[in-house]
C-alpha cells in the first residue's frame, strides 16, 4: 500500500483497555465505537465468531474513515462448548464467574487490521486458570461494576486478577488486544510503528 506510513490509524473500539494497550506501546491513533450486530450465528464456534466480528468492526471503521488503517478486535471466553460474552446482568455475571471458578478456560481474541484495499486478521488463544471463587466473592465482584462490560464477566487488568492462578499465552490478548500480533499486522500494511514512540517508563 503506497504511502501507508503516512496514513492515520483508527482503533474501531471504545474499550478503554484497548486504548490503554495501544497508548502503552506509543502508537498515535484515533478511536470510534463500531456499531455491529454481535449475534452468534447458528453452529458458529468461538474462533470463527471472534474473527468474523473483528472484521465486521474493521469494516465499520473503514466506512467512517476510509483513508485510515483500521485496527479492530473482539474477545470471548470459551468453556465447555459455551461462549461467554459480556454478562447480560448481575445474575448472568455471577453465573459466569462461578462457571470459571476452579477451572481453566480459553480466551480468544480476534484482531483485524484493514485498509480500503486489504484486510488481515489473526485469532489468538490463551488459557487462563482460575482459583476457586465463592459465590460471595462473585457477588461482591459484580458490585464493583468492573465485570459488567467484559467478556466472561471479569477483567484481568483490574480486580479480576485476584482470581487468576496462571495464564498460558498472551496476557494482552486476555485483556483485549494481542500486542505482538497487532504490531506485526500493522507492519504488513507498511505502517512505521516506531514513528513517534517514546520511553513510557520514565
Amino acid at each position: 500500500m503506497s504511502d501507508a506510513h503516512a496514513k492515520r490509524i483508527l482503533l474501531a473500539s471504545s474499550s478503554p483497555r484497548r486504548v490503554s494497550l495501544l497508548q502503552q506501546i506509543g502508537l498515535v491513533f484515533e478511536t470510534m465505537s463500531p456499531d455491529v450486530d454481535e449475534t452468534l450465528l447458528d453452529g458458529e464456534d468461538a474462533q470463527t465468531y471472534v474473527e468474523r466480528l473483528c472484521k465486521l468492526k474493521a469494516d465499520a471503521g473503514l466506512i467512517r474513515k476510509p483513508t485510515h488503517v483500521v485496527i479492530a478486535a473482539d474477545t470471548v471466553v470459551a468453556l465447555g462448548g459455551e461462549i461467554l460474552g459480556k454478562p447480560k446482568d448481575r445474575t448472568d455475571g455471577v453465573r459466569m464467574l462461578m462457571l470459571l471458578s476452579d477451572t481453566t478456560h480459553r480466551v480468544l481474541t480476534g484482531v483485524a487490521v484493514a485498509s480500503a484495499t486489504d484486510v488481515k486478521s489473526k485469532v489468538v488463544a490463551s488459557d487462563v486458570s482460575f482459583r476457586a471463587v465463592s459465590e460471595q466473592e462473585a457477588q461482591a465482584y459484580w458490585g464493583t461494576e468492573e465485570p459488567a462490560d467484559k467478556a466472561g464477566g471479569y477483567g484481568l487488568q483490574g480486580i479480576g486478577s485476584i482470581f487468576v492462578e496462571k495464564i498460558y499465552g498472551s496476557p494482552s490478548a486476555v485483556v483485549g488486544l494481542p500486542m505482538l500480533e497487532t504490531e506485526l499486522l500493522l507492519k504488513q500494511f507498511g505502517i512505521d510503528t516506531w514513528s513517534g514512540r517514546i520511553d513510557r517508563t520514565a
